[in-house]
């Protein structure tokens, strides 16, 4: 994703007085937020693997990958200020860039081209948001497999099956099944 460089090599290269940036290192399976709690930090994955996911009494449902390279958090309390009703979790050993809300909207709001760069990163989210509702929509759990296969093979070499399952919201043995076929 081009936007999100660009918009990383100036977050990077930006100079805002008081502002260090913090580094996070986290273990594999090692929560880094937790719903019901407000959430106000951005995340730059500069290597290893998150997921964010909802949890009900009955499923833990996962809802987005955050990969190397990519801007993570949890969306709804960083843009609301109100609490997330989401969990973040590593699922590999992952190093991370923290950038709070106040630095991060000072840094978009220095620049006319940075706020173009976070208008073009959140429709590129609400976009992959959309796909992502039409894989569940899709009438098989072959489809949903296929669907994601195709838009992100990289999905299958890094992220263990149960969650690709729960992504998929399929049984991991059907996901497995399917894989075979």
């Amino acid at each position: 994703m081009d936007v999100l460089r660009q918009l990383l090599a100036r977050i990077d290269g930006f100079d805002v007085p008081l502002w260090q940036p913090e580094t996070l290192r986290l273990k594999r399976n090692e929560v880094l937020t937790v719903a019901g709690y407000v959430h106000t930090d951005i995340y730059f994955v500069k290597s290893g693997a998150l997921r964010i996911y909802h949890q009900t009494t009955e499923v833990e449902n996962t809802i987005r990958f955050g990969y190397e390279g990519s801007l993570f958090t949890a969306l709804d309390s960083f843009l609301t200020s109100k609490p997330s009703v989401y969990d973040v979790q590593a699922i590999r050993a992952s190093e991370l860039m923290v950038m709070k809300k106040a630095d991060f909207d000072r840094f978009i709001n220095s620049h006319i081209t940075h706020l173009q760069l976070w208008n073009q990163m959140l429709g590129y989210t609400i976009t992959a948001l959309l796909e992502r509702e039409t894989d569940l929509l899709a009438a098989t759990p072959r489809e949903r497999y296929e669907r994601v296969l195709q838009r992100s093979p990289q999905l299958f070499q890094h992220i263990p099956h149960r969650h690709i399952a729960s992504y998929l919201r399929m049984a991991p043995e059907t996901l497995s099944r399917l894989k075979k076929s």
